[in-house]
């Protein structure tokens, strides 16, 4: 008799304790919102998407509660039951480059308990502009180098993702070089070999655009200098004067290069008659 009260009291004591602890867990809401919209951002109405009623939200301390140390970024209207945005929600400082960006928040109701998760799905938004690591990229580039030569870039990097991303690049036009890029590489091609007694150095102007709307872009200038190589024959000259005695100097021949200095050649010797 005793052991069948003992088991009596027990199933009574779970009972009671499971019909009080019913709310403790509730079904999850999940909201999708672009990042980067203005404090007060309706992101949803979560009294009228969990059946709360309104009046009972400030009785029942109603508040969010941030997964793990985040700042909170949401909080809830009393007057309304909407869940607004209460600080800037930036996705790439949230997820990066992660091609879903989904954060995770508890709305706390009490007397009864009830603790319901939600889901935050951060669509992103073209808020970045493509970017170059230097402003100024330097070349170096031989004069000798044949057509159809090609010199890699380095890619510019934009902190959006997709479309967002980097989608093309535009180089402007110029006499010498023509742009070969894909999704891999960006390289500069050799389309007219380059003259360096003609043109030292050459300035070209590149452009990353993106694929978002409206389009942002990125600039860098790549600064190319124009090696010098030993393409020039040396040239000879001599100056004669008239009515030289025997055993006198006749003429002074001289030759040189258009090139650099360490491709040029100056030779002198004396003609004796």
């Amino acid at each position: 008799m005793g052991n069948g009260r003992v088991l009596v009291l027990v199933l009574i004591h779970f009972f009671v304790t499971l019909t009080g602890t019913r709310h403790l867990v509730q079904g999850d809401l999940s909201y999708s919102f672009p990042e980067e919209m203005k404090l007060g951002f309706v992101i949803g109405n979560v009294a009228k998407d969990l059946g709360v009623d309104l009046n009972t939200l400030s009785s029942r301390k109603a508040r969010v509660d941030m997964e793990g140390s985040r700042k909170r970024c949401c909080d809830i209207n009393m007057n309304t039951g909407d869940l607004i945005t209460s600080d800037r929600i930036d996705r790439e400082s949230l997820c990066g480059k992660k091609p879903s960006c989904v954060v995770k928040i508890d709305l706390v109701l009490e007397n009864p308990l009830e603790l319901h998760r939600v889901s935050l799905h951060v669509q992103d938004v073209n808020d970045n502009p493509p970017k170059f690591k230097k402003n100024l990229i330097e070349m170096e580039i031989s004069e000798s180098a044949d057509k159809g030569s090609r010199f890699s870039i380095e890619e510019a990097h934009d902190a959006d993702m997709g479309q967002n991303d980097v989608q093309r690049y535009v180089l402007e036009k110029n006499d010498n070089f023509i742009l070969s890029a894909d999704s891999k590489r960006v390289q500069l091609q050799l389309e007219n070999s380059i003259d360096r007694e003609k043109q030292k150095e050459i300035n070209l102007l590149l452009t990353a655009i993106d694929g978002g709307s409206p389009q942002k872009s990125g600039t860098v200038v790549i600064h190319v200098t124009v090696l010098d190589a030993n393409d020039n024959a040396p040239s000879y000259s001599a100056y004669v004067s008239e009515n030289n005695k025997p055993g006198s100097s006749l003429c002074t021949v001289s030759g040189e290069t258009k090139g650099e200095k360490k491709h040029a050649r100056k030779e002198r010797r004396l003609c004796d008659v």
